[in-house]
């Protein structure tokens, strides 16, 4: 009776330790992680890679883009597979990270160089909220705007 009574304590444990939700990192990690993760974004315009996009962005994700207009997960995945088709790079230039709990609001802006039109270079300048959902930071907002190349 004693040891099935140790087996079952036992296995309620672990059942607790593994259902208990993944600890927060530090303020450092996370910092790193989000600057590192916007990054990536911003270089998967140019090179199509949507892993990025599909890890970062939440499935309720609801950005703005520079016109206005609303767009979804989905259609991110979708314009990121056709980005390079338009640019020839883009470069993070600044991020600014600050952490309100379980929430991160990360700004900075971005380098692009275009295949053609008018502009040819310019930058986005945005505003991304992260939230530390289900043991990973997603971003759940974004909004962005173009605006001219900053002169160097």
């Amino acid at each position: 009776m004693q040891s099935k009574r140790l087996v079952f304590i036992t296995l309620a444990w672990i059942g607790v330790i593994y259902a208990a939700p993944a600890q927060q990192p530090s303020t450092t990690e996370s910092e790193r992680y989000i600057k590192e993760s916007e990054r990536q974004w911003a270089e998967s315009v140019a090179n199509g890679n949507v892993t990025v996009i599909e890890r970062i962005l939440s499935d309720d994700f609801l950005g703005v883009d520079p016109e206005g207009n609303l767009y979804e997960k989905s259609k991110m995945v979708a314009d990121t597979r056709e980005a390079p088709k338009r640019f020839v790079s883009n470069h993070l230039n600044d991020v600014k990270v600050r952490f309100y709990g379980e929430t991160a609001i990360a700004q900075g802006n971005e380098s692009w160089v275009r295949r053609s039109g008018s502009p040819l270079r310019g930058r986005f300048v945005w505003t991304d909220t992260w939230i530390w959902r289900n043991g990973k930071w997603q971003i759940v907002a974004a909004e962005d705007l173009i605006a001219p190349e900053s002169p160097r």
